[in-house]
């Protein structure tokens, strides 16, 4: 192997790690920022804003009480590559979700904030293979097997 190419993988795999602790970051601090201010003051705020959307306002309060838990459990994942494939496709589901309440809202400009972050997502599950610095590859866990997704 030559040096060009082992600085090649090594570049590789450090803009995975950026990468990926910077979506974990952000997500993980999404969340606990709104666990700290008090979940229901989070819900408080939602609700309104999807009152012309076909979802009955029970249904926002909820998923608004439970996304700040959410958020932070696959930020944290995310940020130290825990489970990594698994918390990726969680994440992206995730973003999933919340673009399906941006678009029945009609808050396009949410919707596509959200690409951005589908984007990253998929991108991370794509090129998991550079993995290199997290906790999956610290308990040299091949992530390639075993995982059922």
């Amino acid at each position: 192997m030559t040096a060009n190419t082992t600085n090649r993988e090594k570049d590789a795999a450090l803009a995975y790690f950026l990468l990926r602790v910077t979506i974990g970051t952000n997500i993980f601090i999404h969340g606990l920022s709104r666990i700290l201010a008090g979940p229901s003051h989070f819900a408080g705020a939602l609700v309104p804003a999807f009152q012309h959307a076909p979802l009955p306002s029970g249904f926002v309060r909820l998923f608004a009480l439970v996304l700040p838990f959410a958020e932070s459990i696959v930020g944290l994942l995310v940020l130290v590559g825990i489970r990594t494939r698994i918390a990726l496709v969680a994440g992206a589901l995730l973003i999933l979700t919340l673009t399906f309440g941006a678009t029945l809202n009609q808050d396009w400009e949410s919707a596509g904030l959200q690409l951005i972050y589908a984007a990253v997502y998929a991108a991370l599950l794509a090129f998991r293979h550079h993995n290199t610095f997290s906790v999956d590859a610290l308990l040299n866990k091949d992530s390639f097997k075993g995982d059922r997704l």
